[in-house]
């Protein structure tokens, strides 16, 4: 049988902007009736999933499922062990990967969903916490779960009413506002998000340190104060950096010297032939810490336009450099 394809109507470009405003307003309505639906029974989910020995199981059909994913990968990244879970292969057997010890969250628009529901009494039978994403509020999952978060919408954005797009919209904040108040609870901080997300920008921003980019060792342009001027030169030449530390015998950090100084210094017409380092470097240069995070270095170089830092340990030794081209590298800026 051939499929009979029907003839599109002439597109109209104005109906196309009215449904899209349509739409916002609908679901920014859904989202903000929350508000008037979120009582004590969202903080005793919360005290519940804080209690939880195992992991937070997401699980939901259809959109709800998808949305369902979404939340459980928003909760294990902000310091709650979440998984999804499909409901339909929770009965052939991945009923098997939740524990007593874990939490099952239910997504469910209409609460009847069959391949839930029909799990529920067995998550009864195993002592397994039950908490309710739903807009039914008499419906079967209502009734078996521990708490229920009401997530009934007035209407959908479909125009026939029929597609879910406001009520997963609201599925989706109430996943996120249980998320925030989890991360709050725990203390969580912006350091442990980026332990969670290493490959990201914000990771390389909070978990890289200036010892993991600064050059060490042979690496690092240095002399004596009573060097002289062509042996200042001939170290910051050999480095490439453009600048060199000046130490004493304990390579504690007496100075630096830059390129810019020198090319000051021949402007004003000085004698160069007699000069040591300790009477042209600058004194008491910025520096930076070793255990400092990498972005405080950028910020450093930012703040006071130089392109290299020198790093120093506890007690004012120095222990490397990092230049502004080790931190591109290392996407740190």
């Amino acid at each position: 049988m051939t499929e009979r394809l029907e003839t599109p109507r002439a597109f109209d470009p104005e109906q196309a902007l009215r449904l899209a405003l349509e739409t916002f307003d609908i679901e920014a309505a859904a989202v903000l009736g929350l508000k008037n639906r979120v009582h004590a029974s969202f903080a005793r989910a919360v005290q519940m999933m804080l209690g939880v020995r195992g992991r937070v199981v997401v699980m939901g059909m259809g959109k709800s499922g998808h949305v369902g994913r979404k939340i459980a990968a928003t909760l294990s990244s902000t310091g709650t062990p979440s998984m999804f879970v499909h409901p339909a292969e929770a009965s052939h057997g991945d009923l098997g990967m939740i524990k007593s010890m874990d939490l099952v969250l239910a997504i469910s628009n209409s609460g009847e969903s069959e391949e839930l529901t029909s799990i529920l009494p067995v998550l009864k039978r195993q002592g397994v916490p039950l908490i309710a994403i739903t807009g039914g509020a008499q419906s079967t999952l209502a009734r078996h779960a521990h708490e229920t978060l009401d997530c009934s919408v007035e209407k959908e954005a479909c125009p026939l009413n029929l597609a879910p797009t406001a009520s997963t919209t609201a599925q989706l904040a109430m996943g996120d506002a249980l998320a925030v108040a989890l991360l709050d609870a725990r203390g969580f901080k912006a350091e442990d998000f980026a332990r969670s997300h290493p490959g990201g920008a914000l990771g390389r921003r909070l978990l890289t340190h200036v010892s993991d980019v600064m050059r060490s060792g042979d690496a690092v342009p240095m002399v004596a104060p009573e060097a002289s001027l062509s042996d200042l030169m001939r170290q910051m030449s050999a480095k490439g950096l453009g600048a060199s530390a000046v130490v004493d015998a304990q390579q504690h950090v007496l100075g630096i010297f830059t390129d810019g100084d020198l090319r000051r210094m021949i402007e004003k017409g000085l004698d160069l032939r007699n000069i040591t380092a300790q009477e042209v470097m600058h004194a008491k240069p910025r520096t930076i810490s070793l255990g400092a995070l990498a972005v405080e270095a950028a910020e450093l170089m930012e703040q006071h336009r130089i392109t290299s830092v020198l790093v120093v340990s506890d007690d004012g030794v120095l222990a490397g450099v990092v230049h502004i081209g080790d931190l591109m590298h290392a996407k740190v800026i």
